[in-house]
């Protein structure tokens, strides 16, 4: 019985470890600290609650389309009548598109990408590749009058950019030599997050 203490004992010691472990050797594989794939490293939003006011223009021209539509006699003039209705219902579902999917706008930075979600649909939503991201710079006051407009904007000289307010943005120049600007709360916190990213992956890349 005494030869076989020193075994058992052995055993008892194993198993203790192997509850207290639940990563040991058991399945092959030593403890490490690995980041999930896919996590988010940052993500910010903008809001502009005085889009709002155009929705209730927007729905207010649809609702007198609908109205001429409903009241106005069928009988005589259906053709500047028919123009009227569909004008105003027309231009009331552009109003009430252009200013609910610009409402506010999501971004999010994972290991690999950046991606902007507008309005509560998530639509329209562009995902840039971190990999073709040269820089990334922080914009003080970006401006509807800079772009143009609000919402989803083109400008030759100066890229595209989402605009859903008046203020700091965060600002990606591309491998193609383009710009991508958004406007973001905290887009200061976005860059550096951003900056510490490209300079991770420049300095796996010089390594291999």
């Amino acid at each position: 019985m005494t030869l076989c203490d020193p075994l058992l004992s052995q055993r008892i010691t194993s198993s203790l470890q192997g509850m207290s472990d639940p990563h040991s050797e058991r399945d092959g594989h030593t403890p490490r600290d690995t980041a999930a794939p896919g996590a988010e490293l940052w993500s910010g939003r903008a809001t502009n609650r005085y889009q709002w006011l155009l929705a209730t223009a927007g729905a207010a021209c649809m609702a007198l389309g609908i109205q001429l539509a409903v009241d106005s006699p069928w009988t005589s003039g259906i053709a500047p009548l028919l123009m009227s209705v569909v004008g105003c219902v027309a231009a009331g579902l552009l109003m009430l598109y252009g200013t609910l999917a610009f409402v506010h706008v999501a971004v999010r930075i994972e290991e690999d990408f950046l991606e902007v979600r507008c309005g509560h649909m998530g639509l329209p939503r562009r995902r840039i590749l971190l990999e073709h991201v040269v820089d990334a710079d922080f914009a003080p006051r970006v401006t509807p009058r800079h772009w143009g407009g609000w919402g989803y904007r083109w400008r030759p000289e100066r890229g595209t950019a989402v605009v859903v307010r008046r203020g700091e943005g965060l600002v990606l120049s591309l491998g193609d030599g383009r710009k991508f600007t958004v406007t973001v709360d905290d887009a200061e916190a976005a860059v550096r997050v951003l900056r510490d990213r490209l300079s991770a992956g420049a300095g796996s890349v010089a390594g291999a």
